[in-house]
C-alpha cells in the first residue's frame, strides 16, 4: 500500500484512543486516511493528527468498508 492504510479508531476521543492517534503519528505509520470513531456525544468534536484536524464521526453511521485496519479501543 504505497498510499498508506484507512484506519478506523473506535475509541478516538479516549485516552487510550489519543495515545494510538499520538503512536501512529510519532512512528510515521503510513496513513491513507484516520477515521476516528466514538459515541454520537463526541461526534463532530476535532482530533489532531499528523497536524492536520480530524473530525470525530458516530460510530453508529460509520461505513466500515473504508476501513482496511480497525482498532477497538473503546472502554
Amino acid at each position: 500500500m504505497s498510499e498508506g492504510w484507512n484506519i478506523a479508531i473506535l475509541g478516538a476521543t479516549g485516552a487510550v484512543g489519543e495515545a494510538l492517534l499520538e503512536t501512529l503519528a510519532e512512528r510515521q505509520f503510513p496513513v491513507g486516511e484516520i477515521y476516528a470513531l466514538a459515541r454520537h456525544e463526541s461526534a463532530g468534536e476535532h482530533l489532531r493528527f499528523g497536524g492536520k484536524s480530524v473530525i470525530v464521526q458516530d460510530a453508529a453511521d460509520f461505513d466500515w468498508t473504508q476501513a482496511a485496519l480497525a482498532c477497538f479501543v473503546a472502554g
